[in-house]
C-alpha cells in the first residue's frame, strides 16, 4: 500500500485500540463526563511518556518521524498483544516483508505430504490457503461442510470474497459476524506482514465497494495470526454442527495456511460427518 493508505490504516488502529480501554483499567481516575468511550488521547501519550501533541498527530495518520522505541511505549499504553506489536510496527515504519514479497506467487502446490495431512484428517474440514486468502487446497469434509471449491473458478476462490458473497456460508454459520471477525482477525495480521505489497489495499477497498458491512468489520477487526475459536454451524443437510477452529502457519517456501475446523468432543458432530460421507 503507499505512504498516505499506511498512515490511514495506522489512523484507524490506533483509534479503535483507544476507545476499548477504561480509564480504571489502566490506574487512571474514571473522570468526570466523557464525551467518547475509552482513553482520551493526552491519557495515551501519558501513559507512553510521550507529548499529547506528537500522539495526535501520529494518531491523525501525519507523516511524522518516529522510532521502534517510541512504538514500542505506545504499544504498552495500549496494551496491544504481540500480534497487534508486529502490525502497529508494520504500519508505523513500513516493515513489512519487502518488495522482494510484493508480487503473488505462482499459484502455490500442496506438497504430497500435506495432501496426506489433510486426506487423513478425514472428519476434520480443513482448507489450505496462501497468504491472499486464495484457496488452494481443501479436504472431501471441507467440501461437504462449505461449498465445492472444486466448482469454483480458482480466480474466484478467496475466502474473505466469498464469506460475504456466498449466501449458503452466510448461513452456514449461526452468528456468522463471529465467523468472518476470525478470518479478518489473520487478514489484517497478513495486512501488516506484507505492507509494501499494494494488493491488500486494492481488496480492502474493494470489499468496502461492493459489500458495505464489510467497513464496519474490517475497522472493528483485531490483530490475530492464529486465533483459536469455538463455532457452531446449522448445516443445510447435518443439523447442528460444533468446531473448534485451529489454524496453522504451514512451514516451507509459500506462505501458506492450515484451518483445521475439529469436531468438538462433546458434540454429535463427528458422528453426523461420518454418517453423511461414509453411508452404509
Amino acid at each position: 500500500m503507499d505512504r498516505e493508505a499506511r498512515l490511514q490504516a495506522l489512523s484507524v488502529f490506533l483509534k479503535a485500540k483507544r476507545v476499548k480501554i477504561q480509564p480504571e483499567s489502566v490506574g487512571l481516575a474514571p473522570g468526570g463526563r466523557r464525551r467518547t468511550p475509552g482513553l482520551r488521547r493526552e491519557e495515551v501519550a501519558q501513559l507512553a511518556g510521550v507529548s499529547t501533541t506528537w500522539y495526535t498527530w501520529l494518531e491523525q495518520g501525519r507523516d511524522i518521524r518516529m522510532s521502534a522505541q517510541v512504538l514500542d511505549c505506545i504499544a504498552s499504553a495500549l496494551r496491544l498483544t504481540v500480534d497487534e506489536r508486529k502490525y502497529l510496527h508494520a504500519l508505523a515504519l513500513e516493515s513489512g516483508l519487502g518488495t522482494a514479497m510484493q508480487q503473488q506467487e505462482e499459484r502455490p502446490e500442496i506438497s504430497p505430504p500435506l495432501r496426506k495431512i489433510m486426506d487423513e484428517l478425514r472428519y476434520c474440514p480443513t482448507v489450505i490457503t496462501d497468504r491472499r486468502f486464495n484457496i488452494v487446497g481443501w479436504n472431501e469434509a471441507a467440501s461437504y461442510v462449505f461449498l465445492d471449491f472444486e466448482q469454483i473458478p480458482f480466480d474466484s476462490r478467496n475466502m474473505i470474497r466469498l464469506l460475504f458473497t456466498r449466501n449458503e456460508l452466510r448461513r452456514l454459520a449461526v452468528n456468522w459476524e463471529h465467523f468472518i471477525r476470525g478470518y479478518l482477525a489473520i487478514f489484517r495480521a497478513y495486512y501488516g506482514q506484507y505492507v509494501e505489497d499494494p494488493w491488500y489495499g486494492r481488496f480492502v477497498d474493494e470489499m468496502k465497494e461492493v459489500h458495505p458491512d464489510f467497513a464496519s468489520l474490517w475497522e472493528q477487526s483485531e490483530v490475530k495470526s492464529a486465533p483459536e475459536v469455538l463455532i457452531e454451524f446449522r448445516h443445510a443437510k447435518a443439523g447442528k454442527m460444533l468446531f473448534h477452529l485451529t489454524s496453522l502457519q504451514v512451514q516451507g517456501s509459500a506462505d501458506l495456511r492450515c484451518s483445521v475446523y475439529t469436531p468438538a468432543p462433546d458434540s454429535s458432530t463427528e458422528n453426523k460427518l461420518r454418517r453423511k460421507m461414509d453411508p452404509r
